[in-house]
C-alpha cells in the first residue's frame, strides 16, 4: 500500500524567476536574492537602516505576490505536464545511478525533484527506504503508481524546494538529476550521515548546441560539479556527450 503524500506550503518569498522552457526536463527556477545590504560604520547608519526597511515594506506588496504566483505557476504547469499517461522521462533509473547502485550504503534515500519516480522506485526495489520531493502532486502521484506497479512502497513531499528544509545528517544517500538549484548543495552535503553518499546528474553547457534556448545559467560549467558538494570526496565522475545530450554525472561520499 502507497504511503500518503506529505504537501507542503508552494508559496516562496523571495527571488527571481529564470525560466527555461526547453526539452523534456525543463523548469521554472527560482534564483534566490537578499534584500540586506553591507554599511560603513557611520553616525547616519540607522537612517541608512531604516531607509532599507522602509523600501522593503514599499516593495513587499509588489514583489511578493507575483512570487507567490510564480511558485503555484511552476506548480500548475508541472502538474498538468504529469497528468499524461505516458511517463515523461521513461520508467527506468539513469544509468549512472544503475551502474553505481551497488556502491551506496544502505539506509533512508532522499530523492529531491523526484518527478515521476524513476530513480526513486529503483532503489525502493532494492531495498532503500525511499522520501521523494518535488513541486508537483501529480509527478509524486505516477511515482506512487509505479512503486505500486513494482511492489515497493514510497514517502513523498510536495514542496518547492527553494523552501523546503532538509535535516541535516539524517540520510545515507540523496540523489537529484536533471534539477540544477546551486544554493542546494552544500545543503545536499550537510544532510547526509557521516559515510553517506551523493549521486547527482544534470546538464552541461555543452548541452546548449542540442537545446539552443536552454538557459545557461542553469547548465553546468565543465568541472563544475567537481566543486559543489563542500567536504565530500568524489568516488566517480563524469561527463557524457551523447550527441543528442550532454551532461555531467557525480558520487561523492561524506566522511566517516
Amino acid at each position: 500500500m502507497a504511503e500518503p503524500t506529505t504537501t507542503f506550503p508552494i508559496a516562496t518569498l523571495s527571488g527571481t524567476i529564470l525560466q527555461n522552457d526547453t526539452g523534456p526536463e525543463d523548469h521554472f527556477y527560482l534564483e534566490t536574492f537578499s534584500m540586506n545590504r553591507t554599511f560603513h560604520i557611520s553616525p547616519y547608519a540607522p537612517t541608512f537602516q531604516g531607509i532599507g526597511i522602509a523600501v522593503m515594506l514599499l516593495l513587499s506588496p509588489v514583489f511578493l505576490p507575483h512570487l507567490v504566483q510564480a511558485a503555484e505557476q511552476d506548480q500548475i504547469r508541472w502538474d498538468n505536464k504529469y497528468a499524461k499517461e505516458n511517463y515523461l522521462f521513461g520508467r527506468e533509473a539513469i544509468p549512472f545511478l544503475q551502474d553505481h547502485v551497488d556502491l551506496l550504503p544502505k539506509g533512508p534515500v532522499l530523492d529531491l525533484a523526484m518527478g515521476e519516480g524513476r530513480n526513486g522506485v529503483f532503489l525502493a526495489a532494492k531495498g532503500y527506504q525511499v522520501t521523494g520531493v518535488d513541486i508537483s502532486e501529480e509527478g509524486l502521484k505516477k511515482a506512487q503508481a509505479l512503486a505500486a506497479e513494482r511492489g515497493v512502497t514510497l514517502k513523498t513531499v510536495v514542496a518547492d524546494l527553494d523552501t523546503y528544509d532538509i535535516p541535516p545528517n539524517t540520510f545515507d544517500v540523496i540523489i537529484c538529476t536533471y534539477y540544477l538549484q546551486r544554493d542546494l548543495f552544500p545543503k545536499i552535503a550537510e544532510a547526509l550521515k557521516p559515510g553517506g553518499m551523493a549521486l547527482i546528474e544534470t546538464y552541461t553547457i555543452d548541452h546548449l548546441p542540442y537545446q539552443p534556448r536552454f538557459n545557461k545559467a542553469y547548465l553546468l560549467q565543465p568541472n563544475e560539479l567537481l566543486t559543489m558538494l563542500p567536504g565530500l570526496r568524489v568516488l566517480r565522475y563524469q561527463e557524457v556527450d551523447t550527441g543528442q545530450a550532454a551532461f555531467a554525472s557525480i558520487l561523492a561520499q561524506k566522511p566517516q
